[in-house]
C-alpha cells in the first residue's frame, strides 16, 4: 500500500475543509472531483478567466448529490483581497492553481501574467497566513529551470527564466519562502512537469499540446510541431498531480515543509513520439481516422529544449508514487478526448 493509498483512507475517515483556486480549470477540476469523491468538504475560488463551468458541470455528475453538496464555489479574482478572504475562512488546506498559463501566452501578454500569477499568488497567500490556514500547496512550474542544462532537473540547480511565465513562478517560489520565514506560514510548491488528462481545454491560441494534437487529429486537420521534432518533455497525467497535492498538503514531516517539488513521472518523451503515440492511440479507436505526418514549424521563443525531472525528493520526503506513466495517462485521457471534442 502507498502512502497515497492509506492517506485517502485518513481523509476518508477524519475530512478537512479544502480551498481550491482556479477550481474551474484543468488541474482544479479535477482536484475538485477527487477531493469531493473523498467526501472532503470543498471551497472554490475561479472568475473563469480560463477555466469554464462546463468543467464544474462535469463534475457534478461524476459525484453522488450528497458529495456536491460539500462543494461551494465563489465567483471572483484572487486578485482581489475580499474574494480572498471570504475563501479561506475555516479552510484546513489551500491548493493554489489559479493562475495565467502559457509561456507563448506570456511572451505576448507579459503585464497579465504578472497580475494574475504574482499579484494575485501574494494576495491569495497573504489571506491564507490571515486566516491562520495551516498549509498553502502552490502550482509551480518546471519552468523556473530555464536555461539550466542538467538533466534530469533537481530542484536546487536551476538556471535563468526564459519566459515572463517562468519569473512568474519563480517569483512564487521566493514569496512562499519569504513568508515561511517572516510569519511562520507553512507553504509547498509543486513543479509541474507537463501535465496533461481529462478536461485539458484543445482550443485557443495557448492550448497545451497534448489536448491540441488530440483535437486536431480527430477533425482530421494537420499538427503542426515547433521544430525538429526531438524537443522532449516529461509528460505527467493529472491523477498524480492529485496525489502530490493532497500528500504536500498533509504531510507531518518536518523535513518536507517549505520545500519545492518535482511533479512528474522522471521519463522523457519527444514530440515525435507524442504525435505517434497520439496517433495510434486514436487509430486503434477509430481507424477510418487518416494516418498523416506532421508538419514542422520554426522553434517557438521561450521554449525550453528538454525537460525531465528527477522526482527522487518528491518520492523520499511527501511519498510520492506516481502510479500512471505517459502511455496508461494517455489511454484514460483519449478515451476522454473521443467523447468530449467536437
Amino acid at each position: 500500500m502507498t502512502r497515497f493509498d492509506e492517506l485517502k483512507g485518513e481523509l476518508s475517515a477524519v475530512p478537512k475543509k479544502w480551498l481550491v483556486t482556479g477550481v474551474g480549470g484543468f488541474i482544479g477540476s479535477n482536484l475538485l472531483e477527487a477531493l469531493l469523491k473523498l467526501d472532503q468538504s470543498v471551497v472554490g475560488l475561479d472568475n473563469f478567466a480560463t477555466g469554464k463551468r462546463a468543467n464544474l458541470e462535469q463534475v457534478q455528475g461524476l459525484v453522488t448529490p450528497a458529495q456536491w453538496e460539500k462543494f461551494r464555489f465563489i465567483e471572483g479574482s484572487i486578485c482581489d483581497a475580499a474574494a480572498c478572504r471570504l475563501a479561506v475562512a475555516g479552510v484546513d488546506f489551500v491548493l493554489h492553481q489559479a493562475a495565467l498559463g502559457s509561456v507563448p501566452r506570456s511572451m505576448v501578454e507579459p503585464l497579465g501574467a504578472h497580475e494574475a500569477n504574482v499579484t494575485g499568488f501574494l494576495t491569495m497567500l497573504d489571506a491564507a497566513r490571515n486566516a491562520r490556514v495551516k498549509r498553502f500547496v502552490y502550482a509551480s512550474s518546471s519552468a523556473v529551470y530555464g536555461d539550466a542544462p542538467t538533466l534530469p532537473k533537481v530542484e536546487d540547480k536551476i538556471g535563468q527564466p526564459l519566459s515572463p511565465y517562468a519569473a512568474t513562478k519563480l517569483i512564487n517560489e521566493v514569496y512562499a519562502q519569504t513568508y515561511a520565514k517572516a510569519y511562520g506560514c507553512e507553504a509547498i510548491g509543486l513543479r509541474y512537469f507537463n501535465v496533461f488528462g481529462p478536461r485539458q481545454d484543445p482550443d485557443g491560441a495557448y492550448a497545451a499540446v497534448i489536448p491540441k494534437w488530440i483535437a486536431a487529429l480527430l477533425r482530421r486537420e494537420p499538427v503542426q510541431i515547433n521544430g525538429d521534432g526531438e524537443t522532449s518533455r516529461d509528460f505527467c497525467f493529472v491523477a498524480n498531480v492529485i496525489q502530490a497535492n493532497l500528500l504536500a498538503a498533509t504531510t507531518v514531516k518536518a523535513d518536507a515543509i517549505n520545500q519545492q517539488y518535482n511533479v512528474a513521472v522522471g521519463e522523457r518523451t519527444t514530440l515525435n513520439e507524442l504525435f505517434h503515440l497520439l496517433q495510434n492511440g486514436l487509430r486503434r479507436r477509430d481507424p477510418s481516422l487518416p494516418e498523416q505526418s506532421p508538419q514542422y514549424q520554426d522553434f517557438r521563443a521561450g521554449d525550453v529544449r528538454h525537460s525531465l525531472a528527477d522526482i527522487s525528493k518528491a518520492q523520499h520526503r511527501l511519498g510520492y508514487a506516481p502510479g500512471l506513466k505517459v502511455r496508461a495517462g494517455l489511454d484514460l485521457a483519449l478515451e476522454w478526448y473521443c467523447r468530449s471534442v467536437g
